[in-house]
């Protein structure tokens, strides 16, 4: 299987001998300055995915939304017959995608995750953000540091990033913010004992 790469300005196809040259080549038809890196995986052939088999025998179940393909399961939310095309297999459980889409919608799938609450940056900015107005931190300071430690064994975010040093980050803050307010009235303490 060939693949064509095509240059970003011209659109014309470059060479397959431009592919992972060592140094910068240029467009034969443009002479834009390209440089092509091509991994192995772009002339690998990918496998056909499955588009369900056609209906061979007379009366044989059919799909709900492809009525010329053969039922593969029934939906176990709402009991529509779906084809293998159509099937979407959710921890143990079948379901067509307009039960899946409708759970989604209605909330009512808890297994199908699409956000989460973000503790670590819920965390850092009770931290951070009474710092304008300094009156709070006497209370968020303390606040951060519950939601920190909280947060911490919660599921993460689904998108993968480094939650964990938001964490320390808003411990840390927050642990300064308390130090800053014990130093400030032992200040006031001592001053006044004078």
């Amino acid at each position: 299987m060939t693949s064509t790469i095509n240059c970003p300005r011209c659109t014309s196809p470059v060479p397959e001998e431009l592919f992972n040259a060592p140094q910068e080549v240029t467009c034969p038809t443009c002479a834009t300055p390209l440089r092509v890196r091509v991994y192995p995986a772009l002339w690998r052939e990918l496998p056909r995915g499955s588009s369900g088999e056609r209906i061979t025998v007379e009366g044989q179940a059919a799909c709900f939304y492809h009525p010329n393909k053969t039922a593969h399961v029934p939906c176990d939310g709402c009991g529509r017959f779906v084809c293998a095309l159509c099937d979407v297999e959710l921890h143990g459980q079948h379901l067509c995608p307009a039960c899946i889409e409708s759970g989604r919608r209605k909330g009512s799938l808890t297994t199908l995750e699409n956000k989460r609450v973000l503790w670590d940056n819920i965390a850092l900015t009770t931290a951070v953000a009474p710092l304008l107005l300094w009156p709070l931190t006497f209370i968020s300071a303390p606040a951060a540091i519950i939601l920190a430690f909280y947060g911490w064994r919660k599921p993460r975010s689904i998108v993968p990033r480094r939650a964990g040093l938001n964490f320390i980050a808003a411990i840390v803050f927050a642990c300064l913010i308390i130090a800053g307010w014990a130093a400030g009235i032992y200040f006031l303490i001592t001053k006044g004992m004078e």
